[in-house]
């Protein structure tokens, strides 16, 4: 893709999480995008990311649907803005509560797709549903509750 990913557009001084910061060079760094209406990412685990043998971790799947969740947040209000997302003040959401139902054992063997929907937007709260698929299969569900980044959270200048 040419297009800029959402997490490419956080500030340096929020750019370090561990699943979606681009200067966290240990991180899964994940890059979200839209895909019409949804949103979407694609992450091909490593085989550390094992639970058991052929399977992923079910932390990594939490992980990569939170942060994806969070990008689709961010994305979201500035689309509801109107406005483009290397706009200031610049818009970061963090997880409120995260859900995560596990619907079928996901394979390691391959790229995993995750794909949000944004369900809710109200007032600092954004609610996305995501889905990730392996070989076309849904085989985990979330729901992420994001809010916008407190101001006690934000590096001191």
């Amino acid at each position: 893709m040419t297009e800029r990913a959402f997490q490419d557009y956080y500030p340096d001084d929020v750019s370090h999480c561990y699943g979606c910061g681009r200067l966290n060079e240990k991180g899964h760094q994940i890059k979200s995008y839209w895909d019409g209406e949804e949103t979407v990412t694609h992450y091909t685990p490593e085989p550390y990311h094992t639970a058991i043998p052929g399977y992923v971790y079910g932390g990594l799947i939490a992980s990569l649907i939170d942060c994806h969740s969070t990008g689709t947040a961010a994305a979201a209000a500035y689309r509801a803005e109107g406005r483009g997302m290397d706009t200031e003040p610049a818009l970061r959401f963090v997880t409120a509560s995260l859900h995560v139902d596990f619907l079928a054992p996901t394979p390691i063997d391959g790229p995993l797709e995750i794909r949000g929907k944004i369900k809710e937007i109200k007032g600092k709260k954004v609610i996305i549903e995501s889905t990730l698929s392996a070989g076309g299969k849904v085989c985990a569900r979330g729901e992420v509750v994001a809010v916008k980044m407190p101001d006690a959270m934000k590096p001191k200048a």
